[in-house]
């Protein structure tokens, strides 16, 4: 069943914007919404920023779990279509590797700060994305629950 609530509404969702930005947070010392300290202000905050934030789970395959406008619109996506999607679907076919070699690297190291690659949107555009964040997603206890990616500068390719 289709939740009636907006998306930033949602209390998995709510708790999901808590976890990205604790994990930011953990890794950077950065705050995604500086100042903004009521969850329920930050999910709306963070799902409609003009920045891109997308995160996956930890699968084998990992599924996009969460994305905010700016992603649903950039990868020309619904929410439901988005969170159906293994993540690597959003880099082509050529370009895998290079990605899977990006997330075993933050895996590694917890973040990277400065990530740029390209990625392809459901109509086939292409764009090249700059100085990306990448972080490990963090549960309150420490243990490892996924992946994100931040940023606010690319160009379209094609």
């Amino acid at each position: 069943m289709t939740s009636t609530l907006p998306i930033w509404e949602r209390p998995e969702i709510i708790a999901h914007s808590e976890c990205l930005v604790r994990s930011l947070r953990h890794w950077t010392g950065r705050e995604l919404l500086p100042g903004v300290t009521d969850p329920w202000e930050r999910s709306r905050g963070l799902f409609e920023a003009s920045f891109v934030l997308v995160s996956h789970g930890t699968q084998p395959d990992p599924i996009l779990n969460y994305g905010n406008q700016s992603a649903l619109r950039l990868w020309e996506l619904t929410w439901e279509e988005l969170t159906q999607m293994p993540s690597r679907l959003t880099a082509e076919a050529p370009n895998r590797e290079e990605r899977a070699r990006l997330l075993e690297r933050v895996t590694r190291d917890g973040y990277i700060a400065d990530y740029s690659g390209v990625r392809i949107a459901s109509t086939g555009r292409r764009f090249r994305i700059h100085q990306a964040t990448v972080w490990n997603l963090l549960t309150p206890s420490g243990a490892a629950c996924g992946q994100a990616a931040l940023f606010d500068s690319w160009t379209f390719l094609t």
